[in-house]
C-alpha cells in the first residue's frame, strides 16, 4: 500500500534563510588604520561584501581587500563614523552588484549605482556582479565601422571604429572634460555611460547640464564619485559604469562609454594597495594598479551581440607623458588623443596634437581617398611645425622649400577644420568635403 503525502511548498523556507545564512560566522572589529579596518572571526572571501553595525544603529557597508596574520582586511563602501572597537561584522555571502536596464538611461548615480538626481529609485531592476571578464578574444567581431563623433580632427584625421579603445591624455585644465561631453552629445551610438570617477564636485553639476546637455542626457547614464569618497567608492564608480555597458552593449546596442580619468582610478587602487601593505613600485603605485588597468580597459570593445566604444581620459602628471599610467594605458588602448597645453595656450579647441595622436584601427574603417587626405594634411602639418620659428620671426624665404611653401599657403584652412566649438557637430562627409578642398588646394 503506498500513502499518498502531500509535502509543504519549503520554496519560500529556502529563500529566507539563504538569505538568513545562520552558517555564516560573523566577527569583530579589531583596529582601524587609515583607510583599513582589521577584523577576527570571519569566514568570508576576497571581493565579499561585510556589514558593520556602528554605534548609531546604522549599517556601513564594506569589502575584503586582503588578509594578514589570522585578521581579515576591509574597506568602506562609505564614511567610517560610527565605528568602534568591537563593532560586530556579518558577512552577506555575496559580491558586489549594481542594478542594470533600461530605466538608468537619463538618471544619475554614484560610484555604487544608486541614483542621486532626486527623480526616485529605479524600481525592481535586475543587479548583476560588477567583476565580469572581458570578452573571449576569438568572440570578439572585426571592428569594421566608423564611429562618427561629430568632432571633425577625430573623425578626419583620426576615425573611431565602433568597439575600438581610446585614450584621451593631457594636463589638466587643457579640455578633456570638454571634449568628453561633446562626444558624448554628438556620438553615432545608441547609448552614452559617462564615469566620472575622482572628479571635482563642483565640476559633476557644470559637466551635466553644459557639456553634456539635456539632449546627451537622454540617452546617457551618468556614474559619479567625488574626489572626497573613498577610495573604494572610487573604484567602484568605474566597474558600475562598465558593466552598465555592457548589459547595453548585449542587449545588441552599440554603446559609447566615456571614463574620466583612468588617472584617478589608479590612484584609488594605489591607496588600497598601499593600505593594505603592498609594496609601492614606480611612483608610488603598486603592481595591483597594473594589474587591473587591462581588466578594466579590455572589458570595452566588441563582443558577438554589440559593441562598447571606449574613450578613457589619462591625466598626464607634470606634462609627463612617458610617466607610468600613461604608459601603461597607451600600450592597452587601440589608440590615443593627445591634447596639447601649448595648443591651447593659443586658443585652439579643441587642443588635439594630430601629428602625436593615432588610432590604430583607423586603416580599417575608412576608405582609401579618406586616408589620403588625412596623410596629406598630416604631412602640411608636420612641414608647417618643422619650420614654424623660421616663419614666426620672419627668417623663411618663400621658395626656399616646395612642402614649406604648401604648408604656409594650407595652414588657415587646415586650422579652420581643427578649431570646433563644444556645442557645433559636424556629418563625416562634411569634414571629408572640406579635407579634400584642402588637399586639391581650392
Amino acid at each position: 500500500m503506498t500513502l499518498d503525502v502531500t509535502l509543504p511548498d519549503l520554496t519560500r523556507y529556502h529563500a529566507v534563510l539563504n538569505r538568513i545564512n545562520p552558517l555564516r560566522v560573523s566577527g569583530r572589529v579589531v583596529q582601524v588604520v587609515g583607510l583599513t579596518i582589521e577584523a577576527t572571526g570571519l569566514d568570508c572571501q576576497i571581493g565579499e561584501v561585510c556589514e558593520i553595525k556602528s554605534t548609531d544603529n546604522g549599517t556601513l557597508m564594506t569589502e575584503v581587500v586582503g588578509f594578514r596574520e589570522q585578521r581579515t582586511l576591509l574597506m568602506p563602501l562609505g564614511e567610517m563614523q560610527g565605528i568602534q572597537l568591537g563593532s560586530p561584522i556579518y558577512p552577506t555571502g555575496t559580491f558586489f552588484r549594481t542594478p542594470v536596464g533600461r530605466p538608468l538611461l537619463g538618471r544619475v548615480l554614484d560610484g555604487l549605482g544608486r541614483p542621486i538626481d532626486g527623480l526616485g529609485d529605479f524600481g525592481d531592476l535586475q543587479t548583476v556582479q560588477t567583476y565580469s571578464p572581458a570578452p573571449h578574444p576569438l568572440t570578439r567581431r572585426s571592428i569594421s565601422e566608423p564611429l562618427e563623433t561629430g568632432i571633425r580632427a577625430i573623425d578626419g584625421l583620426l576615425t573611431c571604429g565602433k568597439g575600438q579603445r581610446i585614450g584621451i591624455f593631457s594636463g589638466s585644465g587643457v579640455g578633456k572634460s570638454t571634449l568628453l561631453g561633446s562626444i558624448a552629445r554628438s556620438s553615432r551610438s545608441d547609448v552614452s555611460v559617462v564615469a566620472l570617477v575622482g572628479e571635482r564636485g563642483r565640476e559633476v553639476q557644470e559637466f551635466i547640464e553644459r557639456d553634456l546637455g539635456a539632449e546627451g542626457l537622454k540617452r546617457s547614464v551618468v556614474v559619479v564619485s567625488t574626489s572626497d569618497q573613498p577610495a573604494l567608492i572610487r573604484l567602484k564608480a568605474a566597474w558600475v559604469a562598465t558593466t552598465i555597458a555592457e548589459y547595453f552593449r548585449d542587449c545588441g546596442l552599440d554603446v559609447t562609454l566615456l571614463m574620466d580619468s583612468v588617472t584617478r582610478f589608479a590612484m584609488a587602487q594605489r591607496e588600497v594597495g598601499l593600505a593594505i601593505g603592498e609594496p609601492p613600485a614606480s611612483k608610488g603605485y603598486t603592481p595591483s594598479v597594473f594589474s587591473l588597468l587591462p581588466k578594466l580597459l579590455e572589458r570595452a570593445g566588441t563582443n558577438e551581440q554589440g559593441s562598447i566604444t571606449g574613450f578613457y581620459t589619462v591625466l598626464v602628471e607634470g606634462d609627463d607623458f612617458n610617466e607610468p599610467i600613461c604608459d601603461a594605458a597607451r600600450s592597452i588602448l587601440d589608440g590615443h588623443i593627445v591634447l596639447s597645453r601649448d595648443l591651447a595656450a593659443r586658443n585652439q579647441y579643441p587642443a588635439i596634437d594630430v601629428l602625436n595622436s593615432v588610432s590604430r584601427v583607423m586603416p580599417s574603417v575608412t576608405r582609401v581617398e579618406h586616408r589620403s587626405y588625412a596623410n596629406q594634411i598630416r604631412k602640411l602639418l608636420a612641414s608647417y611645425e618643422k619650420a614654424r620659428d623660421l616663419i614666426n620671426i620672419g627668417a623663411y624665404v618663400q621658395g626656399s622649400d616646395r612642402d614649406i611653401d604648401a604648408a604656409i599657403a594650407a595652414i588657415p584652412s587646415i586650422l579652420e577644420l581643427l578649431q570646433q566649438k563644444p556645442d557645433e557637430f559636424t556629418p563625416l562627409e562634411d569634414t571629408l568635403a572640406q579635407m579634400q578642398r584642402i588637399c586639391l588646394g581650392d
